[in-house]
């Protein structure tokens, strides 16, 4: 049997317009069942996960794991996608509303398993904890709204140089290259972010999400140079010809663009350029396209001391951020404790296998009908 797949990805980030959510791609919308797990912090959802998780690998399913954008080892989601089954974290700020409530829906309430007389004890400490917390995460929004200043302030001296017209006609050669002639339709779109501001600094899993993948663009070049525009473009043209794209979003400016995948194509296109500089270890086909061929590096030097300037605010601002994230979750860290004290972890652990069961059940009475391409693995 072949090794199973994990895919990572973020389904919200911490962005310049606060914390940025997709949360609503995480599963298709015919998902088989979800289970939408609420509690305070400290309550175990990310364990409870991460445990299912680690059964579903053993019988061989391919899994993805949506990440914690302000965690790194915690999980907000977990999907089985050959079953149409997912684990979501339902807590603020992951707001999930069930959508067929009962039918396909269900809410796990780890909240249930919690002595509330020892929390009222810590009652004060843990409003300072989410007061604090607050005001970090807000202090990292203005950091970020800074940095998004500098590179909106980089981008317009670098536009006024660009060749234009040769962007535009790489662009049509590349669209003429990779999609197949006379297929059309409406393929489906998946928004999500291959990248996080994480209080361990700038984390992607972007190798992760290219197992199936043959063919990886690469795009290099300074901001402003068109790389978000044209993978805008070519993902438009791809839902134009009836083919799915995986969209993955800035997390600086989360309506541009660092990432996009065509699963039918086998192709991705990413873009490795500051401030997300990204490093493939990849085996496949890779091929290079270099917006900063076609600038006026002439023109463009006038302002070398004014972009340099945008880069050094850049990357302050962005470290500011990081830093803020980090003591919001050095706050959290102390938050969980005064929950953890109050929980009852194994009755939590006997819901968690009732919960798994079902997820077997649905397999065993053939209710999990896998998702078209895939095949269900057989069980050790």
């Amino acid at each position: 049997m072949a090794k199973p797949i994990v895919r990572k990805m973020f389904p919200g980030a911490v962005t310049s317009q606060g914390f940025y959510s997709y949360y609503n791609y995480i599963i298709e919308s015919d998902a088989l069942h979800i289970f939408v797990i609420k509690g305070g912090p400290g309550v175990g959802k990310s364990t409870f996960m991460k445990k299912i998780a680690e059964s579903m690998l053993k019988m061989g399913y391919d899994l993805e794991y949506h990440c914690c954008s302000s965690d790194n080892n915690s999980i907000d989601g977990l999907v089985i996608p050959s079953l149409r089954v997912a684990l979501l974290d339902g807590t603020a700020p992951h707001i999930v509303d069930p959508k067929n409530p009962g039918a396909v829906d269900e809410i796990i309430n780890l909240g249930e398993y919690w002595d509330e007389s020892v929390i009222q004890k810590a009652k004060s400490k843990i409003m300072g904890c989410n007061y604090r917390n607050s005001r970090y995460f807000q202090a990292a929004y203005f950091a970020l709204k800074e940095a998004q200043i500098a590179l909106e302030e980089w981008e317009f001296y670098v536009k006024e140089f660009q060749n234009w017209q040769a962007v535009n006609q790489m662009t049509l050669n590349i669209e003429k290259m990779i999609f197949p002639a006379g297929k059309g339709g409406n393929g489906k779109e998946r928004h999500l972010f291959a990248w996080s501001h994480t209080p361990q600094g700038k984390v992607q899993y972007i190798d992760t999400l290219l197992n199936d993948v043959s063919t990886l663009y690469t795009l290099e070049g300074q901001p402003g140079t068109g790389k978000s525009t044209f993978l805008s473009r070519i993902a438009e043209r791809g839902i134009a010809y009836g083919l799915d794209v995986e969209y993955y979003h800035n997390i600086l400016e989360p309506a541009k663009l660092d990432l996009i995948i065509i699963p039918e194509l086998h192709l991705a296109m990413s873009v490795v350029s500051e401030p997300y500089e990204y490093t493939p270890k990849f085996s496949g086909q890779q091929l290079t396209l270099d917006f900063d061929q076609s600038v006026n590096k002439a023109g463009l030097a006038d302002f070398a001391s004014d972009i340099e300037d945008c880069r050094e605010r850049l990357i302050k601002n962005i470290g500011r951020a990081i830093k803020n994230s980090s003591r919001a979750k050095a706050t959290h860290d102390l938050l969980e404790t005064y929950y953890v004290a109050a929980m009852d972890f194994p009755a939590i652990e006997k819901k968690r296998q009732e919960i798994e069961d079902r997820i077997l059940t649905m397999i065993d009475l053939g209710i999990a009908v896998n998702a078209p391409g895939t095949a269900l693995p057989d069980k050790i």
